[in-house]
């Protein structure tokens, strides 16, 4: 049974590639320029950063090193 270590480490790329992956899909069905599909490589990076840090400072591993159970 998967637990909450194993999702967060397979979003962790899954985020980072997500934004390229959206630029990509745009730019090849021609709906928006690539001045509109720019931003969005790096905000599949920011995303996967967002999380990281969101586990690190209030995920279960902060918690047992604040102490409280």
């Amino acid at each position: 049974m998967p637990e909450r270590a194993d999702a967060v480490l397979a979003a962790i790329p899954l985020l980072a590639v997500s934004g390229i992956a959206l630029r990509t899909a745009i730019a090849v069905t021609g709906v928006g320029t690539g001045l509109l599909g720019v931003p969005l490589a790096p905000i599949g990076y920011l995303a996967a950063f967002v999380l990281v840090v969101r586990e690190v400072l209030a995920g279960p591993v902060a918690e047992r090193a604040d102490g409280s159970s």
